[in-house]
């Protein structure tokens, strides 16, 4: 079969129909469209109901799937199916996710949905597959959405123009304060913490009767965030009443723990509530890890003994401790504390994005509350008018029921007969025509009384109530006590959760605060091997102890694990090092150059244990020297600090404590020459090269000592020490040569 002629396609000029238009501006149009779309449809909640659309459609969607409180549980992939065909037009997952945000009493101060099964857990984990769990709402939902069909807020048209949708809430609960809300927009972002209902209902009580209250006042009704994992805020109260007077501040917020008392006056810490929106299994695995990195000295071990109650479990190292150090220094280092930033950034009642204030906040739900107040009053006076026009047909008929009878089964056409023989109105007639026979007992007749009795009566009162402004808001204030009623203090989901403390200090904890106190010996090798070996170790027995082939001891300290070790170098640096870190006194220990930045061609001169409030005499070989602290002396950092000035070809060699009372200085040169003078003439300096000490015309300084003047000059002979008081003839003034000192002194020209 032969084929048909394909027709051809009119030719269309390839012009037509396109429009030049400027890059940049067809760019911005399209990204501000975007913008706005996720700002007001998608990352913002409302600050009526403080619902973001998402949350809105999934909870209208669940009620007219009829999963009220109290109902029979449905499958969650049945309310996301739903959700997703009629009004959310986006991804299952991200319906469920938000789903089962408002299912996890961890998460949710307030939940709206009261699910089944697994919906994941504080430690982080997902809830299980959406065919898995089951769900209905809460009763806080319920007051959401309470009076949604009596008109009370605005429907609009779905996604595609088939369903109709609401547009807000009637959100008889305050849930944007009390749940909070999160999001990231475009260029703007939302993030309000969770609080107590009951102080919300207090604030929003004083606020009806004082509309000009301030925010400070309002503070004293919300203290601040209450979240569903408890906690301590602890910041101070002119920080939480700034925060919420501009919309914007952040919460410190700490674990709760306490102190377990064990036998022996060991103890534990016991962590019982964890910060808001923190995973327990991270924040665990955590500490676990800067414990394995030993950046955690004082803790010994970690355990998390959680069953449905968080129970962490803290050794510490050692009981002499202090709990509240231990502790301290976790919050700095570790999710233990967090900070949860308070930007109030809400959609108001136009659809506008703004920072509110606290109070800002209040009197939006207030007035949205009136509007829906207003609305279902109307609605009702709708529907009570319409009863009683009904009411008062049925009258008339009961007044002329035999006539009424005889015009129904005589006439073809009864309705406009009876609406021009009694006045009646269309919906009287057709409510006559469509009575029951039962209806014409007696007995009815005088409930239809009744009951246009009551009726008139509950539209007078509505009537006034839509005319009184004072009536609107007194309504309004007992619908507040009412909810305050079902969430007070005494509740089990009212009572308060977070606590708060104090402020806690800037001054930071000392690590010597956080470290065992033990006692240690300190040896280091010639060659610069380092060690500590426990205890404070004989004389006899350091002797013996080993080295490597070639080397042999230099340095023997007593010390204990929270002292600083400094070391001078011939560099004229200062270098310090915690004892706590130094190697076990097993083996040979480690080269000191792992532990502080010293080249090669610079040696150790000495090292000594650090004391506060003492000071050094320092010096070159040059015979240039001075007085330091030793506050000014301790290192930051491996780098070391400079503290005494060595011109090139000159070397630090002696930096030597100088005794309490100390009044003479005694030097002694390479060339054997001692000279003695007041140690008044030397300047105290932080650092530099100094002053002269003594002069030299051949070598350099070989040591130097401060002294007491009546107590004497002490030098060392091998294993004995040898003090000298008679030593005028070598007393002379600074940067002089001196002299040959007394028979007797060591050959290689050291004090000892």
């Amino acid at each position: 079969m032969a084929r048909r002629p394909r027709a051809e396609a009119p030719k269309r000029d390839p012009e037509e129909g396109i429009k030049p238009t400027n890059l940049a501006e067809a760019l911005g149009q399209r990204y501000l469209s975007y913008a706005l779309s996720t700002i007001t449809a998608r990352s913002l909640p409302d600050v009526r109901d403080g619902l973001k659309p998402v949350h809105r459609r999934i909870l209208y969607g669940m009620s007219i799937m009829r999963l009220v409180p109290g109902s029979a549980f449905k499958k969650s992939a049945r309310v996301v199916g739903d959700v997703m065909g009629k009004y959310h037009p986006h991804g299952d997952s991200a319906i469920y996710d938000a789903m089962a945000r408002l299912a996890q009493d961890f998460a949710v101060r307030y939940p709206m949905v009261d699910g089944q099964g697994n919906f994941g857990s504080i430690d982080g984990d997902n809830p299980a597959a959406m065919r898995y769990t089951e769900a209905r709402l809460t009763e806080a939902a319920a007051l959401m959405l309470d009076g949604l069909d009596e008109d009370t807020v605005d429907f609009r048209p779905n996604y595609d123009g088939t369903e109709q949708e609401p547009a807000v809430l009637p959100a008889a609960f305050p849930n944007l304060l009390a749940n909070g809300s999160q999001g990231i927009a475009v260029g703007m972002a939302t993030n309000i913490p969770p609080h107590n209902v009951a102080e919300i209902c207090d604030a929003l009580s004083h606020l009806l009767k004082f509309p000009n209250a301030r925010v400070d006042k309002l503070v004293d009704f919300i203290k601040g965030p209450d979240f569903p994992t408890g906690g301590i805020v602890v910041e101070s109260r002119e920080t939480i009443v700034e925060a919420y007077r501009t919309g914007r501040g952040s919460f410190r917020i700490r674990a709760k723990w306490e102190k377990e008392e064990l036998k022996g006056g060991t103890y534990q810490i016991v962590v019982t509530e964890i910060p808001y929106q923190v995973a327990k299994s991270k924040l665990i695995e955590r500490i676990a890890e800067l414990l394995n990195e030993k950046k955690l000295p004082f803790l010994e071990d970690i355990n998390d003994e959680s069953t449905t109650d968080v129970r962490i479990v803290l050794t510490p190292k050692s009981r002499n401790i202090e709990a509240e150090h231990l502790m301290e220094q976790l919050f700095r280092s570790t999710d233990l504390e967090t900070r949860f930033g308070l930007n109030m950034n809400v959609l108001d009642g136009n659809q506008i994005p703004r920072v509110m204030a606290l109070n800002e906040v209040l009197k939006a739900y207030l007035d949205h509350r009136r509007d829906v107040l207003q609305r279902r009053s109307k609605f009702r006076l709708g529907e009570i008018e319409r009863r009683l026009e009904i009411l008062e047909g049925y009258l008339i008929a009961y007044l002329n029921i035999d006539e009424v009878i005889r015009i129904i089964r005589h006439e073809d056409e009864p309705k406009p007969v009876m609406m021009k023989k009694w006045k009646l109105t269309d919906l009287q007639a057709e409510s006559i025509l469509n009575m029951r026979l039962r209806a014409l007992r007696r007995l009815e007749e005088i409930e239809i009384k009744g009951e246009h009795k009551k009726l008139t009566a509950e539209k007078k009162d509505i009537t006034a109530l839509l005319k009184s402004e004072e009536l609107q808001w007194a309504k309004i204030g007992d619908e507040v006590k009412e909810l305050k009623a079902l969430y007070g203090p005494k509740t089990e989901l009212g009572k308060r959760r977070t606590e708060f403390g104090d402020a806690p200090s800037a001054e930071i904890i000392p690590l010597e605060a956080m470290i065992e106190r033990e006692p240690i010996t300190i040896l280091c090798s010639q060659k610069g091997w380092i060690r500590a070996m426990k205890g404070h170790v004989e004389p006899e027995v350091t002797a013996e102890a080993k080295y490597k082939e070639g080397d042999r001891g230099r340095f023997e300290l007593k010390a204990e694990t929270t002292d600083k070790l400094l070391i001078f170098a011939t560099n004229g640096k200062f270098y310090t090092i915690g004892c706590d870190k130094l190697p076990g006194g097993r083996g040979f220990g480690e080269p000191v150059r792992l532990w502080i930045d010293l080249a090669n061609e610079h040696d150790i001169v000495t090292m000594m244990v650090f004391k506060p409030g003492q000071k050094l005499l320092v010096a070159g070989h040059d015979g240039r020297g001075f007085i330091v602290p030793t506050d000014e002396v301790v290192a930051q950092t491996k780098n070391g600090k400079q503290v005494l000035s060595v011109p090139e070809g000159v070397e630090a060699v002696v930096a030597t404590p100088v005794p309490e009372g100390a009044d003479m200085l005694a030097v002694i040169g390479e060339n054997r020459k001692l000279l003695i003078f007041k140690l008044e003439e030397v300047p105290e300096m932080n650092r530099g090269r100094g002053v002269t000490l003594q002069k030299y015309k051949d070598g350099g300084l070989s040591d130097a000592r401060a002294y007491v003047r009546k107590e004497g000059l002490t030098w060392r002979l091998g294993e004995k020490t040898r003090t000298e008081t008679a030593l005028g003839d070598w007393v002379g003034q600074r940067a002089q040569a001196g002299r040959l000192p007394p028979n007797g002194f060591p050959k290689n020209n050291k004090f000892g």
